[in-house]
């Protein structure tokens, strides 16, 4: 029964957007966008908050949202971590761990709506403000970005470009909101005409039409060397997009993974984030 219910309510609440689409366009619109942009999960779980607790450091405010910010002090270089979509900052604990043992700084926060932070949205351009007031905070030498974190991660260089920080790690970033948004339509049974007005909403909030917000072409204008690590077989975040970024960033190493799934939850990932940092 619940299956059946996660299959079907996306469709009725596609339906009802279409339906007000007709009356009101504009509401429906912003209804839409608002949809997409709000997470279901990613708050602290009970069993997360004794890692997160010990490490809490400053609440940052950015766009009317409050920030929760971790530090796990040392004496060496400073590494920010930029976690993914429905998650939160407890999903670096182990890397965290090996990191601090090799004398690393590092900062962690939870994104708007997520972890214990404040707000109810998210999207790509809000976090990568969030992150650009990390950065001008916490003034890393590395970002680790996993997911829409590692999208995020690309796009805060290509909007904040900072050549004071010395490598970009991103872990299997989504790439394209073209192909996002193909399967938000497919999801919810939206029509063509409705994207094509959501593409223009989108236009208006960020400056950017769907097929213009490309990771891969944000990826051009990199300088940084990088590393850059997806799964072959990641059903979250198409690996052919990872492809496409390695063509455009000039400065990468580009490693693929086989069965490692999205989040890349593996010792030789670590291993492999270690050694590139020590490089």
């Amino acid at each position: 029964m619940k299956e059946t219910l996660k299959k079907y309510i996306p469709i009725l609440i596609g339906k009802q957007l279409l339906f007000l689409f007709f009356f009101n366009k504009k509401k429906a619109l912003h209804k839409a966008f608002i949809l997409f942009c709000t997470p279901l999960k990613g708050k602290v779980l009970p069993d997360q908050e004794y890692f997160l607790e010990e490490a809490e450091d400053e609440v940052i405010s950015v766009n009317g949202s409050y920030l929760q910010t971790y530090r796990w002090a040392n004496m060496g270089e400073t590494i920010l971590m930029v976690h993914g979509w429905e998650s939160n900052s407890h999903r670096w604990k182990t890397l965290i761990e090996k990191l601090h043992q090799q004398n690393y700084n590092i900062i962690a926060f939870d994104a708007p709506a997520h972890g214990n932070s404040s707000g109810k949205r998210l999207n790509v351009p809000l976090y990568a403000e969030c992150l650009q007031k990390m950065v001008e905070l916490y003034r890393p030498n590395y970002i680790i970005g996993h997911s829409v974190g590692g999208m995020t991660t690309i796009f805060h260089q290509f909007k904040f470009p900072n050549p004071e920080i010395a490598k970009l790690i991103v872990l299997a970033p989504p790439t394209e909101l073209s192909v996002i948004m193909e399967n938000y339509q497919k999801t919810l049974k939206l029509s063509d005409k409705f994207m094509i007005a959501l593409s223009e909403y989108f236009k208006d909030q960020f400056g950017f039409h769907f097929e213009e917000f490309s990771v891969a072409e944000f990826a051009k204008s990199l300088t940084h060397p990088g590393l850059l690590i997806h799964d072959k077989h990641d059903d979250i975040a198409p690996y052919s997009g990872a492809e496409k970024i390695h063509k455009n960033w000039s400065d990468v190493k580009f490693v693929t993974t086989e069965d490692f799934g999205h989040s890349l939850f593996f010792d030789e990932v670590d291993d492999m984030i270690i050694h590139f940092l020590k490089e």
